[in-house]
């Protein structure tokens, strides 16, 4: 618990704060939430978590449409969820608040919430997810110029590498500066970012973070086996801390120096500290660390052969494991007492811990501590002449045996029940052979009774209906509007909505298809995005600037319409042109205009802007040329023909 409050409390740096919010621009349902997670976030700081997280999910429930109020909620509920131990939902409230900080373009809240979640990946053991959030962190920070979330970052990029470096070395149980390359990589990665973040937080005179630096480079330093580093940012650690007061951390520098000295081999060092460690655990009424600490110091008076020293500090050890049901320090215990007894001479006393050693591993299934039990039992009777009996032999064998006999019993039940199913396999031939008759017992039994053989496929189709329909191809025609022929649209001049209905209906897919859907996100309301108050028309300089930010994307975007058969006569009037293709005049006086255009008329509003889109996905409509009963082509009349002479001489005078 001490390792998680500890986490939570780095956290609860990186969180945004409810109370920080304005009120008084809210309705009455973004008051009733942000009342909600102001008294969730009063439980969390008072300790009650789990309370503070039921109020949370009430806020989440009433809603919201302003979205730095749901940032923090789900910063607050991230936090609560980690110091609770549900690091699944922690992830995901810390990934929401990073989808709204970068929704909104807030960078602060994007480092924040980024270092939050990298930490919560650090506990999931995802280290390497870990590592890009917590970078991306550190370059927010600098990029914003902000010292504490920049030496914040850096912190948690040396946690993320030290625990890395953990994980992998705990394989093979080595000990410290025996680990392999990949190991050592890791920690130094972790001790230049705790370097980094000690560097800057002494430019900013944070003492208590400091203190946090060189513990962690301490502990970092002795898993490399640089244990001369080591106390030296232990002592530091240890002087911080008594400046500040905390026990707990005075506690841990303590006992990390006392297995910094055991390496050295100054065990008196070690003693010192470790004692300092035991009445300090007592101080704080911590009876796990009180037992640790007794276990420790039997263990240094025996390597400075005080063994009654060492006897009394692991009797204090038992009888504290014994209270708290701990099984594992029992067993520890009676074997270091066996050996401490036996190195006195004690030997029958030796040979009571090593066979109480020797159940508690039998009991555990520790391998390791069984033989280990097993051997000093053999040493110790034959130093006290006690023949080896054969019932000991029986004890000592039976997990063994027990554990043999149950992998026999599966092997044969295994082995019997292929051997069944082989047996009651049918001979049925499917080879040509097969095919004909009286070879196959199938085949025998079916031109028997008729009525089995149709039972058979009944029983067949019904098994492998599931997968005939799977590959079946369905015969009806997609009502598609994009699978129809051009050519069959009807097209009548009755006026351009009739066009624009008719692209429309033939380009709908495309542009659903084109759509993107918004992350789902708890809490946020759908009046997020506000309208204009007066739901009019945008006013003119709103227009203008959405005009000019989008013209280049509207140009890159636009195709010029194919010219119609024939050519266009100069004299004939101008098509239609988009709002962006007006010239001043005319797009002023449309302009002013718009302040007095109906509610009803907004879409041809959106079809200017959209114009250039609607550009690009045109199709041009063939000419279908009226055809008279016989099928001939009418021509036409005499009056357009010399018309037309007449205007093409007088151009070419």
């Amino acid at each position: 618990m001490n390792h998680t409050s500890h986490h939570f409390q780095e956290f609860r740096m990186s969180s945004t704060s409810v109370e920080n919010l304005d009120v008084q621009e809210y309705d009455g349902s973004g008051n009733m939430c942000l009342e909600l997670a102001l008294e969730g976030e009063r439980l969390c700081k008072a300790g009650d978590c789990k309370a503070g997280v039921a109020f949370f999910q009430a806020a989440i429930q009433a809603g919201t449409d302003d979205l730095r109020t749901l940032s923090a909620i789900y910063s607050q509920l991230g936090n609560a969820y980690f110091y609770l131990g549900d690091y699944g939902k922690a992830m995901q409230y810390h990934k929401h608040d990073l989808t709204l900080a970068r929704t909104m373009g807030d960078k602060l809240g994007e480092a924040k919430s980024s270092g939050n979640l990298g930490n919560t990946l650090k506990v999931m053991g995802r280290f390497d997810e870990a590592v890009v959030c917590c970078k991306r962190h550190l370059e927010l920070s600098r990029e914003l110029g902000d010292k504490l979330s920049e030496g914040r970052a850096l912190y948690n990029l040396g946690n993320v590498y030290h625990a890395k470096g953990k994980h992998i070395g705990r394989v093979g149980h080595k000990d410290p500066g025996e680990f392999s390359d990949d190991v050592k990589s890791c920690l130094q990665q972790a001790v230049t970012f705790y370097e980094e973040n000690l560097a800057l937080m002494q430019d900013l005179t944070d003492v208590a973070a400091q203190g946090r630096a060189c513990g962690n480079l301490g502990n970092t330093y002795y898993l490399l086996g640089d244990f001369t580093q080591a106390i030296h940012y232990h002592e530091e650690r240890l002087s911080i801390a008594r400046q500040f007061g905390d026990k707990a951390a005075e506690r841990r520098a303590h006992s990390n120096l006392g297995n910094s000295h055991i390496f050295m081999g100054q065990f008196e060092e070690a003693a010192h500290h470790y004692k300092r460690t035991l009445a300090l655990a007592q101080e704080l009424g911590d009876q796990a660390i009180e037992a640790q600490a007794c276990y420790s110091l039997g263990n240094t008076y025996t390597l400075l052969r005080n063994y009654e020293a060492a006897i009394e500090y692991h009797l204090r050890h038992l009888r504290i494991a014994q209270t708290l049901s701990d099984r594992v320090g029992e067993g520890r215990a009676c074997w270091s007492l066996g050996n401490a007894h036996a190195s006195l001479g004690n030997h029958e006393k030796a040979l009571a811990y090593a066979k109480s050693h020797l159940e508690i591993s039998m009991e555990l299934c520790d391998s390791m501590g069984e033989a280990t039990a097993k051997m000093n039992i053999s040493d110790l009777k034959k130093i006290l002449d006690i023949p080896e009996s054969p019932n000991d032999n029986s004890d000592s064998s039976k997990s063994t045996s027990k554990s043999d006999s149950m992998n026999n019993v599966c092997h044969e039940h295994l082995h019997r029940v292929r051997r069944e199913s082989m047996e009651q396999l049918s001979l049925i031939k499917l080879t040509p052979d097969g095919k004909r008759p009286g070879l196959s017992l199938f085949q025998q039994k079916s031109s028997q009774k008729p009525e089995e053989e149709d039972s058979f496929f009944d029983l067949l189709s019904r098994f492998q209906s599931k997968r005939m329909d799977d590959q079946r191809c369905s015969l009806t025609v997609d009502n598609n509007k994009e699978n129809r022929n051009v050519v069959n649209i009807p097209y009548n001049n009755e006026g351009p909505d009739d066009l624009i209905d008719m692209i429309a209906g033939m380009q709908s897919k495309r542009m659903d298809e084109q759509r993107v859907s918004l992350p789902h996100l708890p809490g946020l309301q759908a009046t997020s995005v506000r309208r204009p108050a007066n739901d009019s028309v945008p006013d003119d300089d709103f227009l203008d600037r959405l005009v000019r930010c989008q013209e280049s994307r509207l140009d890159d975007q636009r195709s010029p319409l194919p010219p119609p058969p024939g050519g266009v006569d100069a004299e004939a009037d101008p098509p239609p042109v988009a709002a962006a293709q007006l010239g001043a005049g005319e797009s002023g006086a449309r302009a002013r205009s718009g302040a007095t255009v109906p509610d009803e008329d907004f879409f041809s509003l959106i079809v200017r802007f959209q114009s250039g889109r609607m550009d690009d996905q045109r199709a041009a409509v063939p000419r279908v040329e009226a055809r008279i009963a016989n099928g001939t082509v009418p021509h036409p009349p005499d009056c357009l023909n010399n018309n037309e002479k007449i205007t093409s001489s007088k151009k070419k005078k």
